[in-house]
């Protein structure tokens, strides 16, 4: 479609604005044109498909089995549309993302080049003033930003534009964590972030590569990396857990069992606690109830299998510490045997509770540590120094490099949002009531932000889910909440803060009775200096729901109508 015509002085309105086109931005505007509301989603990116958009690194990969990572919204489309693997690859995951917005014609809604900068809410009129970008320069270089650049709002050029709601589908791991390291801009070669990575690609052949960072991105695109490049150096300061993801073409026969009872195979996972893996046959015994060879067993099973299936070998896996360490140690000694320099496999191994982070899946990760191009370098008792016109310099070395990558994961959950300058009642920020932590009432509504929804925000599964099913949980919840409040006349609905006081005590306490927040995770904001720590998802699919549907059925309980 056509561009849509750039004025600044234009004022336009609409009932919704929407803040990003990634899977919840699509969907948030399908559901609303459906009702009847006029709705424009503003998009920084040139094209839809939000972290797969900007997250386009060598081995980029879905965690997630590609029949369970999909929409459920439309029978036509699950039947029609079909997966090459198990495992879907960040290219055909883009390639359905853009399927869907030309199946559903939603590109005609949705502005793309255009960064929502700042947004207040003006009281007088129950209404939002939204300030956008204009379209050149909306996107990032090759070590940009991704899709969350932080802006104060403060540009003549900008663009205003007014709504009665505005969502923020802004994801949940969109807002890159960029280094802070010394020296970082007189480096002479190129250097990239996993996050927001260039759309030609990039060919490392011949070439001294550094890779900072072993988290999930890093996991992925060390391997691919390690294949082209004359030799890739990896500065590691935490070890991770990952599991084989087994991935491989897509078993046709499998396909065919799902899709005959679609429905089914989704209402089963959903009454899930992560809203997946119905099918993956997970136990429901403690481990302190099996026998000694049938845990191993167990193990052995479910290695072979791959996939989040590891973490489903027994009930109590992240309730009991005697079953997390049996299946920690089942781990590390999974990578001893794969790794051939003992000192280099010590130095892989984790000695944290294992699924306290999110779990990596892997193709080949620990193997590629036995080839004679790969060095690991161990950064946790000596940091980083600084980067050098021709390198790093780490433990008083430097090290000699063409390219560095930097995969320093994201300001998960909330970076997206706190880089837009967000003004609520009285012209407080969010940045500044969520400066001791986020705090909103069931991830989805904020007490001082009326008529503003958060799509997955901290204090709902979230990260601990498929996420694609809990944004079309929060979505569907939204739009039928808004068509709710049109019906009656409302103009205006806020989260109370005693509700939500009363649920980020609930997140924390489900939370507490686990072992998820033993061990420094982006789960708590840890991987971003001074970000303070907080355990930001809600654990439990199916109770979360209920909790959502109580609500709604009570007349939106813990909200204040106006």
């Amino acid at each position: 479609m056509a561009a849509v015509a750039y004025d600044p002085l234009s004022m336009r309105k609409f009932d919704v604005v929407v803040v990003g086109a990634g899977f919840a931005g699509l969907y948030m505007v399908y559901r609303l044109r459906g009702l009847g509301f006029t709705v424009r989603a503003f998009e920084a990116g040139d094209g839809v498909g939000g972290t797969w958009y900007w997250n386009r690194y060598p081995g980029a990969r879905c965690d997630v089995e590609s029949l369970e990572y999909s929409y459920q919204f439309s029978e036509e489309l699950q039947q029609e549309w079909s997966w090459s693997e198990r495992y879907s690859g960040q290219p055909e995951i883009l390639r359905y993302a853009n399927h869907v917005a030309d199946r559903f014609d939603l590109r005609r809604d949705i502005e793309f080049g255009r960064r929502v900068v700042s947004t207040r809410f003006e009281e007088e009129d129950s209404r939002w003033r939204v300030e956008v970008a204009p379209p050149e320069g909306a996107t990032a270089g090759a070590f940009g930003v991704g899709g969350a650049a932080r802006s104060n709002g403060k540009d003549a050029g900008n663009e205003t534009v007014f709504a009665r709601f505005i969502v923020m589908a802004t994801g949940c791991l969109s807002a890159a964590n960029l280094p802070d390291f010394e020296g970082l801009d007189d480096f002479q070669g190129e250097k990239y972030h996993t996050g927001a990575w260039p759309h030609e690609g990039v060919d490392f052949t011949g070439l001294r590569v550094g890779v900072v960072g072993t988290g999930s991105s890093a996991i992925q695109a060390i391997p691919v990396i390690a294949r082209e490049a004359a030799h890739l150096t990896v500065f590691q300061r935490t070890p991770n857990y990952s599991i084989p993801a087994q991935n491989g073409p897509m078993d046709q026969n499998r396909e065919a069992e799902v899709k005959a009872e679609y429905p089914a195979f989704r209402a089963r996972n959903k009454r899930m606690p992560a809203g997946l893996g119905a099918d993956m046959n997970a136990m429901n015994d403690a481990f302190a109830e099996v026998r000694p060879e049938e845990r191993r067993r167990r193990f052995e099973e479910r290695w072979e299998y791959g996939g989040f299936s590891f973490m489903a070998s027994f009930a109590d896996m992240l309730m009991s510490q005697e079953a997390n360490d049996a299946a920690a140690g089942f781990v590390r000694e999974k990578i001893r045997g794969i790794v051939d320099d003992r000192e280099v496999a010590d130095l892989l191994s984790p000695t944290n509770v294992i699924g306290c982070k999110r779990i990596c899946l892997d193709s080949g990760y620990f193997e590629t540590f036995n080839r004679s191009n790969v060095t690991l370098v161990d950064v946790s008792s000596s940091p980083v120094e600084k980067i050098t016109k021709s390198g790093l310099r780490t433990g008083g070395r430097d090290y000699a490099l063409d390219a560095i990558v930097f995969a320093t994961g994201f300001d998960a959950m909330t970076g997206a949002l706190a880089r837009i300058d967000i003004r609520g009642r009285g012209g407080r920020t969010l940045r500044s009531k969520w400066e001791d932590g986020p705090r909103a009432y069931l991830g989805l509504g904020v007490a001082g932000f009326p008529n503003l929804f958060v799509i997955t925000g901290p204090g709902s599964p979230s990260v601990l889910s498929n996420m694609l099913p809990s944004i079309e949980q929060h979505v569907d919840w939204v739009a039928d909440c808004m068509a709710w409040m049109r019906d009656r006349g409302h103009a205006a609905i806020e989260a109370t803060r005693e509700a939500e006081n009363e649920w980020v005590a609930h997140v924390g306490e489900v939370a507490g009775a686990t072992l998820y927040p033993t061990c420094n995770s982006w789960y708590l904001g840890a991987n971003v200096p001074g970000k303070p720590r907080v355990f930001m998802p809600y654990l439990g699919f199916p109770p979360y729901v209920e909790k959502c549907d109580a609500v709604a059925a009570n007349d939106y309980e813990g909200f204040e109508l106006s």
